[in-house]
């Protein structure tokens, strides 16, 4: 169910009935020559709203605010200041929360977020909340990897790749322009080397300047509905395992009664 195409009663009933919200999290940003702005704005939240079909979830509307930092050298790359975006983030979960939904999970479309969506995370035992955030990783069964692994022909992979590049081919074919992908793989150029081991903002574009990594000349759509199958199965375990969980809000009330009882004392 999609958060916005709901009726007011419609939503009521689907808080009350499902108790989880999906919040999926994209940005805009280049994806070499070939694949759209939006392209995992527009994946993930394609993704999310599948997986709520199987496994009854609501879906927060796209939402595109994300850390792109290192994509904004590049026309139609779209983020805002940190601090905001950290309070922005944490207002769309206390808005989320305060509609009723004692669940909320963050599935992120975009590389770039892993580190910034880790901290949110985190900052949930900063102050107590009347929700819990669950936020989802790929787990993949070792028959999922196996599949996964087998449908690809190319062994570099990252942003705008074979792989990526197949999940738009089949769910937004009109927007991918293959006549414009690279005629040579985007590899990394190891231009911070001389550093082994830093970790920097310019690090992504030290190797990747052309904000392409991989080679999508041999994505196709079918392989893309394959792929895109492997995620939703993965995601619909998670939604399903997130609605029978007890255990992390239980902790969360135990911690924060540790903390509140160290002020006490």
């Amino acid at each position: 169910m999609q958060w916005e195409q709901l009726t007011a009663p419609d939503f009521a009933k689907a808080v009350t009935e499902t108790g989880v919200c999906l919040l999926a999290l994209g940005v805009l940003e280049r994806h070499s020559s070939h694949l759209p702005l939006g392209t995992d704005m527009l994946n993930v939240h394609k993704l999310a709203t599948q997986a709520a079909i199987e496994e009854p979830a609501v879906v927060f509307p796209p939402f595109y605010f994300g850390q792109i930092y290192e994509a904004t050298c590049f026309p139609g790359a779209f983020t805002i200041k940190p601090t905001l975006l950290i309070d922005l983030l944490q207002s769309v979960l206390d808005e989320i929360g305060r509609n009723g939904f004692k669940k909320i999970i963050l599935v992120n479309g975009h590389g770039g977020n892993h580190s910034l969506l880790g901290f949110l995370a985190q900052m949930s035992l900063w102050e107590q909340k009347p929700y819990t955030v669950y936020l989802f990783k790929d787990e993949f069964t070792p028959e999922e990897s196996a599949a996964w692994k087998a449908l690809l022909e190319t062994e570099q992979h990252g942003h705008a790749c074979e792989c990526e590049t197949s999940i738009t081919m089949a769910n937004y074919p009109e927007l991918v322009k293959m006549e414009d992908v690279e005629a040579e793989p985007a590899l990394p150029l190891g231009r911070a080397r001389d550093v082994p081991g830093a970790y920097l903002g310019v690090s992504w574009y030290a190797n990747y300047p052309e904000h392409y990594a991989g080679d999508a000349r041999t994505a196709n759509a079918e392989k893309g509905a394959a792929l895109a199958k492997l995620e939703r199965y993965a995601l619909v375990r998670f939604i399903r395992a997130v609605k029978a969980d007890r255990v992390m809000p239980a902790l969360e009330a135990e911690f924060f009664n540790r903390k509140a009882q160290l002020r006490k004392d």
